[in-house]
């Protein structure tokens, strides 16, 4: 009998984390999903109110044997997968495809391979968020009902290997909307007027204070003239707001936001990106 069963999504995790939990856990991985909308009818049930049809692929049949064989066994199940919406949404499937027990199924989600984190996410285990389950499977359903329905389209109408998705079309038609209005805008010239004020620091000396005006002048002349009027004019400082500084980290990366941030600052690919995280 096993008296913890954790599921994960790496099998990389898998072993550190198991030698963190100790004998009375044993942590095995689904290796990703496990499930996927079939390919026949694009796998949607549109006339049913796109309902998402699921099989588990060929090259999973076997996981989930596994699996399903290690729940009879198990007391308590933790999904332990990652946090975001393609986490939670294996978290999920993982869930209706082991047909899990609600009352011995629990949820847990940690930032870091570490003993603690580990722990601390076991004290704190709550129920899948199908919020972001929902978010998945309308990202999945968009994914086919756009892409697998436009890109052929494209082929034979266009150029052969252009595709077409839930983001790529909605990001093109933003660029053809920017740039029609690009093109239609008349610039026009304005001049601005910026003082730069020399006030007492308090300590018997004096510092520079910098102001903009928030009116903005159509001609040179008009601005000129205004500013020969303020040279014999008087200037106060009407308040002054002081205000505490806050500044927060930048929240713990998700799948997403990493592929992101190694694309903007490192030019690596996605392929790359799972890799290095992978081996780390």
């Amino acid at each position: 009998m096993i008296e913890n069963l954790v599921i994960v999504e790496s099998p990389a995790k898998a072993k550190t984390i198991e030698r963190f939990l100790g004998k009375s856990f044993t942590v095995k991985s689904s290796f990703g999903h496990i499930r996927d909308l079939a390919k026949k009818n694009l796998g949607i049930d549109v006339e049913g109110g796109f309902t998402p049809q699921y099989i588990v692929p060929a090259d999973k049949k076997k996981i989930v044997k596994e699996l399903k064989s290690l729940v009879k066994e198990s007391e308590l199940v933790w999904l332990a997968t990652d946090e975001d919406r393609e986490g939670e949404a294996i978290a999920w499937h993982l869930f209706e495809e082991l047909k899990l027990d609600k009352e011995k199924t629990r949820r847990i989600v940690f930032h870091e391979i570490t003993k603690d984190a580990i722990l601390n996410a076991l004290d704190n285990h709550r129920h899948i968020d199908t919020h972001l389950v929902n978010a998945q499977q309308a990202r999945r359903v968009l994914d086919r009902l756009v892409g697998f329905e436009l890109s052929p389209l494209l082929w034979k109408k266009v150029k052969p290997s252009l595709s077409a998705g839930r983001v790529q079309s909605v990001a093109v038609k933003l660029i053809v909307e920017k740039e029609r209005e690009i093109q239609k805008f008349n610039p026009k010239k304005y001049f601005r007027v910026t003082g730069i004020f020399s006030v007492p620091d308090g300590k018997g000396g004096q510092s520079q204070l910098k102001a903009d005006l928030s009116k903005r002048f159509d001609t040179q002349k008009q601005a000129r003239s205004f500013l020969q009027k303020c040279q014999t004019s008087e200037f106060t400082v009407s308040a002054v707001e002081k205000k505490p500084l806050k500044k927060s980290p930048a929240p713990p990366f998700t799948t997403s936001t990493l592929q992101q941030e190694a694309s903007r600052k490192l030019g690596f690919s996605v392929n790359q990106t799972m890799s290095v995280a992978q081996r780390l």
